[in-house]
């Protein structure tokens, strides 16, 4: 299931406590990434100031709350959270390598550790390392797409761009220039965190694609949106049965009530507290802009995680397009239970699967034997050589789902009709073979000798989930029916897998 080539990945994030969940998720998906840079960035919520004492009185979160000019905010001297979450890593990397194959050298990871452009917020007067380098990684010649992702502002982006402009705008070589920038680019930001991309990057290089991948799942407000059925991942109990207390990495992720705090005396960071009222909270001097106080051990944030999940490999090729929709939500509104249509549903319809996935990733970290953790399930697409249908046609979609442990498997196909541009409904039939690998059924094949060194990488159970529709007769040209097939095993912490199928319509005579 994994693809042929990794993409090309730059993280940005300023030092807030959901940036530091939010890396403690991607170092365990790091496997999938060719990670070309882990940058500090500013935003109007954190910045580190110029060292000098320089203050600053333009527009960020301090001028919201009535501070009046200040040198820096919410950003400690020596703040290095990045360098700690791979540190982290590299205790763990040995066992996560048991696991799955192309987790980077922890080495690698820190060498591409750098400071942008921290000092002011929308500050893109300076070049930095960090800019120097994205700058560097757009102008090289490595073929595919750079994804440039920021749970910061994107003040660092805008200079590396800013860096490119000023060199070539006045030559010859500007119009190769500006069509490679702006084909090969692109952003993944949740929000616009330092007025930047408004300011300087739309504007200037408007063919830069830029996806918003702000999401209230990810988020402090998770709470407000999440699904009934999971509600309990944001629990006391799930996390720290399944998260914090496993491992080095479960011990750095940040809950409500551990005492911790990203910068002394931040007065917008309350978390750590426990057992507290709001109003203790304000008259210790607390912004207590969240409401309440959750229950100690509980989930806080990784406000900034939708900014990597849909490049993630699980099958649904979020990527390749904004409206697509994965992991981390999509440029569009999904159908929730109730037939209210909800950018929020696009994104926590996913999450109870993204939670089983990350604990069972943070499992692999203190589990040193293949067979000893749960694996995901891999599909294959069986049959549909062919993606443009004609109306009136019946497809049959067929895939082998195939358990790496042994474990019994479930499937179904079903259209994603939000995402599709054929705006009806489709009849989906299962359809159960002669071999008797209906749905949700499975059996054993190819099961070497017991004892066998290689008996735990062998897929050692399958299903086939075949299922049929007809596609319907008022289908017009062009357009696309989006099919996905989920399959989840019944291991431990169980593990989901999908595949997506997208079809087009064609009536001309073939």
């Amino acid at each position: 299931m994994a693809r042929d080539k990794k993409l090309r990945t730059v993280i940005m994030h300023d030092p807030e406590l959901d940036d530091l969940n939010t890396m403690v998720r991607y170092l365990l998906y790091s496997n999938q990434f060719e990670t070309e840079g882990l940058i500090y960035s500013s935003s109007r919520f954190h910045w580190k100031g110029d060292g000098k004492g320089t203050l600053f009185d333009g527009k960020s979160e301090h001028s919201d709350l009535g501070i009046g000019p200040i040198s820096s905010w919410r950003w400690d001297e020596g703040s290095n959270f990045l360098e700690d979450a791979v540190g982290i890593y590299a205790k763990v990397y040995p066992n996560l390598m048991v696991h799955a194959e192309g987790y980077p050298h922890p080495d690698e990871l820190l060498s591409r550790v750098c400071e942008g452009n921290v000092e002011f917020p929308g500050d893109i007067s300076k070049e930095s390392s960090g800019s120097d380098l994205i700058k560097n990684l757009i102008l090289d010649d490595k073929p595919g797409v750079l994804y440039l992702l920021t749970g910061a502002g994107q003040s660092t982006i805008g200079r590396a761009l800013l860096s490119i402009e000023e060199k070539y705008k006045n030559s010859s070589q500007w119009k190769n220039i500006y069509e490679k920038v702006s084909n090969k680019v692109i952003i993944q930001s949740f929000g616009d965190q330092d007025g930047i991309y408004a300011s300087y990057i739309e504007p200037n290089w408007p063919n830069i694609e830029f996806r918003e991948m702000a999401t209230t799942i990810w988020g402090y407000m998770a709470r407000k949106v999440v699904q009934p059925q999971d509600c309990h991942y944001l629990s006391a109990a799930w996390t720290k049965e399944n998260i914090s207390k496993i491992g080095p990495f479960g011990e750095f992720y940040m809950v409500w009530g551990d005492g911790k705090q990203m910068h002394k005396n931040d007065i917008a960071d309350f978390f750590g507290f426990s057992r507290v009222t709001v109003e203790q909270l304000k008259k210790l001097g607390y912004v207590s802009w969240y409401g309440n106080v959750e229950e100690p051990g509980s989930w806080i944030s990784e406000g900034d995680t939708s900014m990597y999940m849909n490049l993630l490999d699980n099958g649904l090729d979020a990527h390749i397009d904004a409206s697509y929709g994965g992991w981390g939500g999509r440029n569009g509104k999904d159908i929730d239970s109730n037939n209210v249509a909800s950018k929020d549903y696009a994104s926590s319809r996913w999450f109870g699967a993204a939670q089983r996935d990350f604990a069972a990733r943070i499992q692999w970290t203190v589990t040193p034997e293949y067979e000893d953790s749960n694996h995901h399930p891999v599909v294959e697409l069986v049959g549909l050589e062919d993606t443009t249908v004609k109306p009136g046609q019946t497809i049959t979609l067929k895939a082998i789902v195939k358990d790496p442990d042994g474990d019994h498997l479930i499937g179904h196909w079903r259209q994603y009709e939000e995402t599709g541009t054929y705006p009806g409904k489709l009849e989906l039939i299962s359809v159960e073979e002669d071999t008797k690998m209906g749905i949700g059924c499975s059996y054993p094949f190819n099961v070497p000798a017991p004892g066998s060194s290689e008996v735990a990488k062998l897929m050692k159970n399958e299903i086939e989930v075949t299922s049929q529709f007809k596609v319907p007769t008022d289908a017009a040209n062009g357009q696309t029916i989006h099919f996905i097939l989920e399959a989840t095993d019944n291991g431990y912490k169980p593990l989901t897998s999908y595949k997506r199928v997208v079809l087009t319509v064609s009536r001309e005579k073939q």
